[in-house]
C-alpha cells in the first residue's frame, strides 16, 4: 500500500498533530449491507494494539486493517479548506449477493 499525501495535507496534518496531542488515523466509515457505501476520514485518536503505522514527512498516519481492506492500493489525501480532508475514494456499491439453496 502506498500514501500520497499532499502538501496542503502534511501541513494541515502537522498543525492538527499540534494543537490535538493525538495522532491522525485513517478511518472507514461502513454502511449498508446490500449497496454498502465506504467513506475514508481521517480522525485524531490514541493509538490501537494493532494499528498499521506509515511514517512520511515526520508524521506517524495509522490504519487499522480492516479500513486497509478498503483502501486501494495507492491513496490520496488532500485537505480542502472547503472541503477538510479528502481520503481516496470514498465508493457506493449496489452489488448484493444472495446465495440460493
Amino acid at each position: 500500500m502506498k500514501l500520497k499525501v499532499t502538501e496542503a495535507a502534511i501541513d494541515k496534518l502537522k498543525e492538527l498533530i499540534e494543537t490535538e496531542g493525538r495522532s491522525p488515523r485513517i478511518d472507514a466509515d461502513v454502511t449498508g449491507g446490500c449497496g454498502m457505501s465506504v467513506k475514508f476520514s481521517i480522525v485524531f485518536d490514541e493509538s490501537r494494539r494493532n494499528d498499521l503505522c506509515i511514517e512520511m514527512e515526520g508524521i506517524q498516519i495509522r490504519l487499522d486493517r480492516f479500513t486497509k481492506r478498503y483502501l486501494d492500493e495507492e491513496t490520496e489525501i488532500d485537505y480542502q479548506v472547503e472541503q477538510g480532508f479528502l481520503v481516496g475514494d470514498s465508493f457506493t456499491s449496489s452489488a448484493c449477493a444472495i446465495e440460493i439453496d
